[in-house]
């Protein structure tokens, strides 16, 4: 059987953690920054209103690839990612497929889903109506989606196009 190559080093260890400094000032570990901000505000617009139907659907969805990113984000800079089994030695790839497939995929149709209710809610947005409207909840939450799956998918870019030139690290 093929041998695994070894994992990209992490930063070297000083005691039992220590922050990888440079991903957080690089370009992947800022727009990890702020798909975890721009995903907060999502699925907290969305919790914090009445929802129904394939809103349901919308707030799992980014709750899902909210809390996965967090994982990647933490992993990443506690320079960790070596203790994460098959997916440590292939940390760059998870980052690519995590981007593309489930932030962009996720976010995508989450946003479709919002911007649809919001504009189905658009008739209470009119001036003298006086019952609750979900209107501004819903376009917020389809804006605030809307970035964040273009933050996505510039992070996955950015994964691939070191992947296509063979580098193996995420920085």
């Amino acid at each position: 059987p093929p041998t695994m190559p070894p994992p990209p080093p992490g930063p070297p260890a000083r005691g039992s953690l220590s922050l990888h400094r440079a991903y957080l000032r690089s370009l992947l570990g800022l727009l990890r920054l702020g798909q975890l901000a721009l995903g907060a505000a999502f699925w907290v617009t969305v919790a914090a209103h009445k929802y129904e139907g394939a809103a349901h659907f919308a707030l799992f969805a980014a709750v899902l690839v909210w809390l996965l990113t967090l994982a990647l984000f933490g992993l990443s800079l506690l320079g960790r990612w070596a203790l994460v089994p098959w997916l440590g030695s292939r940390w760059l790839l998870t980052n690519l497929v995590h981007d593309l497939a489930l932030g962009v995929g996720l976010y995508a149709a989450a946003t479709g889903i919002m911007g649809y209710k919001a504009e189905r809610k658009s008739y209470c947005n009119l001036p003298g109506y006086s019952q609750h409207c979900l209107y501004g909840a819903y376009l917020s939450a389809a804006i605030c989606g809307g970035i964040a799956a273009c933050l996505y998918l510039f992070s996955g870019l950015y994964c691939l196009s070191r992947r296509c030139r063979d580098q193996r690290d995420i920085i």
